[in-house]
């Protein structure tokens, strides 16, 4: 049996675009033509790949489960197929070409800024574009190659790709200034002049706490360190960006674990204080790289693999928080 590229390409599109219609616009067909080519498909497989639901089939369009299976094959067939065809264009060497990472969105913001300097240093003519996301989002965008190499803050359990550990970073839970009752105990901080509140588990579980959306690597490793010390907030608020949970905690919204780059500045600045329990100190997490398994590395992901292999140091921005 083989499978026909050109029918299985419509079909792929139908799957992703939820409708024939949609399909026939993006393929620059007719609906007619797409509506054939997948019962051509079905006819040359002898199986059934989408239940039509609706009248004319546009509405209610579902894959079965034999469709969805095929349709994870196409992905990585096209996606692979992107993936050459960039490939081919880089083959030139460094004098000329692209380079596309994804990035999570605190390593875009404080990591990355020094690696991309050094990189276009030394291959100027290289065109540099960076994608940004929390870290699912980025590991789907590198799935389907539309990412030549990616960096998260967080391993990344997915089919196909492979993920290396990079640097190791800092985290610390933070709260406004006042935070707690008048009893509070407040012991030194790891910063200089800063004080850090002693708080206990139970007090932390009873606290609002601002937290990243699902997807996120920040939220998935601040609520893995707390669960293993027993503590589940009763109570949590979504904020899209760190910078944004930082600051809201300087609002005396809540309390949050954030990277110490995040907020830094804010602790020199006394406007938000460090969290202390005697089962948690000295935080962190390993940020990591993405790679596909089945993709040899471009010269330019090679050359940016070299960069990134040297020694780190958070960038900070002006305004940063």
């Amino acid at each position: 049996m083989r499978l026909n590229l050109h029918l299985l390409r419509v079909f792929h599109t139908v799957a992703a675009e939820g409708s024939f219609s949609a399909a026939a616009r993006r393929l620059h067909l007719s609906q007619p033509a797409v509506s054939k080519g997948v019962s051509e498909l079905e006819r040359q497989l002898d199986i059934v790949l989408i239940e039509r639901g609706g009248r004319g089939g546009s509405k209610g369009l579902q894959l079965t489960e034999a469709g969805a299976a095929l349709d994870a094959h196409a992905r990585s067939i096209f996606a692979l197929e992107h993936a050459a065809v960039e490939e081919l264009r880089q083959r030139s060497g460094l004098a000329r070409g692209s380079l596309v990472i994804g990035a999570s969105t605190t390593v875009a913001s404080y990591w990355l800024p020094r690696y991309l300097q050094a990189f276009t240093r030394r291959w100027p003519d290289i065109v540099l574009r960076v994608v940004v996301g929390n870290t699912h989002t980025i590991a789907e965008d590198l799935l389907d190659c539309e990412l030549d190499v990616a960096v998260v803050e967080g391993p990344v359990h997915v089919d196909g790709l492979a993920y290396h550990p990079w640097i190791e970073e800092r985290l610390i839970m933070v709260a406004p200034p006042g935070f707690g009752d008048d009893g509070a105990r407040y012991v030194e901080g790891e910063e200089r002049g800063g004080r850090a509140l002693w708080m206990s588990p139970t007090d932390l579980a009873h606290s609002t706490w601002l937290v990243r959306e699902a997807g996120s690597g920040t939220r998935e490793v601040s609520f893995d360190l707390l669960a293993a010390q027993g503590i589940r907030p009763r109570r949590t608020v979504e904020i899209g960006s760190n910078e944004g949970i930082a600051r809201a905690v300087a609002a005396g919204l809540g309390v949050a674990m954030l990277p110490f780059v995040v907020v830094e500045d804010l602790l020199l600045l006394k406007r938000v204080i460090e969290l202390r329990t005697e089962e948690m100190s000295g935080l962190s997490r390993v940020l990591y790289r993405l790679e596909r398994k089945d993709r040899p590395p471009s010269p330019a992901v090679g050359a940016f693999l070299d960069i990134l292999a040297t020694p780190a140091q958070p960038s900070h921005r002006d305004g940063s928080a």
